[in-house]
């Protein structure tokens, strides 16, 4: 079996190429980035520096047995033309690669962020709608590629499609890479432990569904490697609430009106403080619960690390400054100076 993964230098795509590297199944592996390695250290990968917006992808997918998609941007925010020129006009190529190179099937990573509005006091499946949030720029992009999936599937019935919609994704070694993203060069990673997080924002709906990096890659292997057809909630349990949070990291619950909270996510992203806009506040307030059950009974997933302790490995590899040897993802530099001139190159 020969496998083709876009976006494979980042958080997911990394863990997911050495589960396939060492799957005796798999053949070989080109793994596409705009910025790749160098050079592989297992023998079945092979790297390609691609632009999924510009790049020839249909000579890449052609023998290939299964694409999976994971080249995504959420930076730079201020900029949301040029990231729906990648996220969604760059998934539109792929689809078009995939037709064209005549790939048998494609698995897509979509998010909760592409569904609708929805409860938090029970949790829903699949079939919940995926119309996104309007006021993240992150959700509209997805649901804008779950357009498209409709459409393509429609018209290419014989490629057998899947969709992985995953809570966030946590691992150590992405802590430098999700600093970069949503935290910025000025808050201060070295604080970002359990003992010193005091309190927590005890805001209505604030409860948010994550899953380990190892295991998302664990169902993005079995969805390659199996018949799956269709979507998939992928999360890990517990949900992180305001008692969840607190019980984890030992801090105490201060009361927040959600108009505060987006309030201030708001002000200091158009300061360029922050590089997270306030939809993402947003979309933790509003976004349904999601129900698993369909991965576990059809791709028999089943997560091995619980949703709490992705997290700590999340803050230990913020504090640390955690990096892999990729250009996407390669560790904290240190020092005020190098902080600084992020800080500076954020503002434009």
């Amino acid at each position: 079996m020969r496998i083709v993964v876009t976006g494979a230098t980042g958080n997911v795509g990394t863990s997911l190429l050495e589960l396939l590297g060492s799957e005796p199944g798999v053949d070989s592996v080109l793994g596409l980035a705009r910025r790749p390695p160098s050079a592989s250290s297992q023998p079945k990968i092979d790297w390609d520096g691609v632009d999924v917006t510009t790049s020839d992808l249909a000579t890449r997918f052609r023998g290939a047995d299964v694409v999976i998609h994971l080249a995504w941007v959420i930076q730079p925010s201020h900029h949301v033309e040029a990231m729906a020129a990648i996220n969604v006009g760059g998934s539109a190529r792929v689809l078009a690669a995939v037709a064209e190179a005549k790939v048998p099937a494609l698995v897509y990573a979509s998010s909760v962020g592409a569904y609708s509005p929805g409860p938090k006091d029970r949790r829903v499946d699949e079939s919940w709608p995926t119309e996104g949030f309007p006021s993240s720029f992150y959700s509209r992009h997805k649901a804008a590629v779950e357009r498209i999936l409709d459409g393509f599937e429609t018209e290419h019935p014989e490629v057998r499609v899947v969709r992985l919609r995953k809570g966030l994704v946590f691992k150590r070694e992405a802590g430098e890479r999700i600093r970069a993203l949503f935290l910025g060069p000025l808050v201060p990673v070295g604080l970002l432990r359990a003992s010193l997080i005091p309190v927590v924002p005890d805001t209505p709906g604030l409860a948010v569904q994550a899953v380990h990096t190892l295991d998302a890659a664990h169902a993005y292997r079995l969805a390659a490697l199996q018949e799956a057809r269709g979507a998939y909630n992928i999360v890990a349990d517990p949900v992180l609430d305001v008692a969840e949070l607190a019980r984890l990291l030992s801090a105490r619950p201060v009361p927040l009106p959600a108009s505060a909270l987006r309030a201030a996510a708001e002000l200091t992203w158009r300061l360029r403080l922050q590089p997270t806009p306030p939809g993402w506040v947003d979309l933790a307030l509003g976004a349904p619960l999601l129900d698993a059950s369909r991965a576990h009974r059809e791709l028999g997933w089943a997560p091995k690390i619980s949703a709490g302790d992705a997290l700590l490995d999340l803050l230990d590899g913020l504090r640390h400054g955690a990096g892999l040897p990729t250009p996407a993802s390669a560790p904290r530099r240190q020092g005020w100076s190098h902080k600084l001139k992020s800080a500076a190159a954020a503002r434009h």
